[in-house]
This record gives C-alpha cells, sequence and structure tokens, in this order.
C-alpha cells in the first residue's frame, strides 16, 4: 500500500455512500491484452458488436512504435467505426501519431500537464493512481479527465502492488465530479460491489480476452446495468 499522506479511510464512509443520479450509469472499459496480433481484431469487433462498451485502451509492450502503429491501426478504426474512444497505454507519443482518443498513464509515464500540451485540449487522459488518494487529486489538479484505482482483486494481467477497498470510490465520487475507474481482477461477478461504492467505469482485459469474449461483455452488461 502506498503511504497516502492523507491517512487512512473510515470504512464507514462506504455504509453512508449513496451514488448521486446525476452521474452517468458506470460503463464498460476494455483493455487489450499484450498479443492483440492474428484473430484479435475480428475478437475485439465481436466483443464491441456484443453490448455496450465506452472505451478500448490499446496495451502493449516490447514493441517498437513503428510495430505498434501497425498493430494499432485496424483496432482503431473497430473502434471509430462503433464510436468507442481508443485510448492509448503508456505513450503520448504513440497517442499523437495514431491520432488516438486518448492516452493512459502510469506513474512512470510522465505528467498529464505535458501530455496535454502535446495531445492538444479533446484528448481524453486517464492516470492511474493505485490505492492514493493523494496521487488522485494531483491527477486531478495537473488536468487529468479520469483517475483509475486498483487493483481491486487478484489479477495475472500484470505484477500488481497496490490493493484499495472499495471505499476509496466512494470517497472520490462524494468528492469530485472527475470520473473514476476501478481495474484489476474484476469479473462480471465481483462488478456490483465496486458500481455501488461509485466507480464510474470498470476495466476489464483478462474477464473478457480469456474466454467468449462476447458472453463476457454481455454479462458485464448485465452486471452493469
Amino acid at each position: 500500500m502506498i503511504d497516502d499522506p492523507l491517512g487512512p479511510l473510515d470504512p464507514q464512509f462506504a455504509a453512508a455512500f449513496q451514488r448521486d443520479d446525476k452521474r452517468p450509469p458506470c460503463q464498460l472499459y476494455l483493455i487489450s491484452p499484450l498479443n492483440v496480433a492474428g484473430d484479435f481484431a475480428d475478437r475485439l469487433a465481436r466483443a464491441l458488436d456484443a453490448g455496450p462498451v465506452a472505451a478500448f485502451q490499446f496495451r502493449v509492450k516490447d514493441v517498437n512504435q513503428h510495430e505498434a502503429a501497425r498493430l494499432a491501426e485496424p483496432l482503431q478504426r473497430i473502434c471509430a467505426d462503433r464510436d468507442v474512444a481508443f485510448i492509448v497505454n503508456d505513450s503520448v507519443s504513440l497517442a499523437k501519431r495514431l491520432g488516438a482518443d486518448g492516452v493512459h498513464l502510469g506513474q512512470e509515464d510522465g505528467d498529464p500537464r505535458e501530455a496535454r500540451a502535446t495531445l492538444g485540449p479533446d484528448v481524453q487522459i486517464g492516470v492511474t493512481c493505485h490505492d492514493s488518494r493523494h496521487m488522485a487529486m494531483e491527477a486531478g489538479e495537473a488536468g487529468a479527465d479520469y483517475v483509475a484505482f486498483g487493483s481491486f482483486y487478484p489479477t495475472t494481467t500484470k505484477e500488481v502492488k497496490h490493493h484499495p477497498e472499495p471505499v476509496i470510490l466512494s470517497w472520490w465520487s462524494t468528492l469530485f465530479e472527475l470520473p473514476c475507474v476501478a481495474i484489476g481482477g474484476i469479473t462480471p461477478g465481483k462488478a456490483r460491489p465496486l458500481v455501488a461504492a461509485g466507480a464510474d467505469f470498470i476495466a476489464v482485459s483478462g474477464a473478457v480476452w480469456n474466454g467468449d469474449e462476447a458472453a463476457a461483455v454481455r454479462a458485464f452488461g448485465e452486471a452493469l446495468g
């Protein structure tokens, strides 16, 4: 756990939380597997056609930017055809090269202010904030469009060290209008407590791509509805 200068959250905060009806309903945010070659474009199209998806994050590692752009372009077209935001993970330069709808920054991936200066006012900028309210507030002050908390559950998608409690979503949604994303090991069966706690988006990867992607998206649609 990150040593948050704001101190621990009162666990009773969640018990008193009520979701603001003015906030839009919680939406699904898909994150790609690391391997998006082969038939993945067809799988993405099936997933997006199976139910409502707000955004798709392109997340590949250990490839150069030219190869990343080659892999991204057909996926970006599929998203554009379905009015799904196409978000690039980690790389401001790749997001700019592709004309992506947004970029998602980890804590080591640069300052949102610099990303905004590079990408312009209309691009969505998200920031990973782990289990830290302080990091989230800093991201908001730096101009982020959303903050992401997690990992809420064990996950094999990436190595994680931070495991916030759902109450952090309640706290954030009560105090700030900026949307928050819940991420990490979320399945359709585990989504409801995070929606009830105040998540604006549920970000998922393995729960969709490790099986039948269309069935998984439909199941998330029921869980988030």
